[in-house]
């Protein structure tokens, strides 16, 4: 028999608790970011604040703008592999 026709296992309490956090996270960025988006303020939306955060709302970008693209460019290079293929 080989892996694909394996009997599933059943999920543990941790499948449940990571699928309740993401979902409680989804959430609360919908709310929050739906909420940002009607009052029409400036500085109000995630996308917004993390330029801020990172220096990319400046005409000269900074070290965090840097970071941020390295960090962001190295996660989606282990996590692609890391799930599609169960490798790392």
């Amino acid at each position: 028999m080989n892996d694909d026709q394996q009997t599933p296992q059943r999920r543990s309490a941790w499948a449940a608790i990571w699928a309740a956090w993401l979902a409680i996270a989804a959430v609360a960025f919908a709310v929050l970011e739906t909420i940002a988006l009607a009052r029409r303020q400036r500085g109000d939306t995630l996308s917004e604040n993390i330029r801020v955060w990172l220096g990319t709302d400046k005409r000269s970008k900074t070290w965090g703008a840097l970071g941020f693209v390295v960090a962001l460019v190295g996660f989606v290079v282990w996590f692609i592999p890391h799930i599609v293929f169960n490798i790392w």
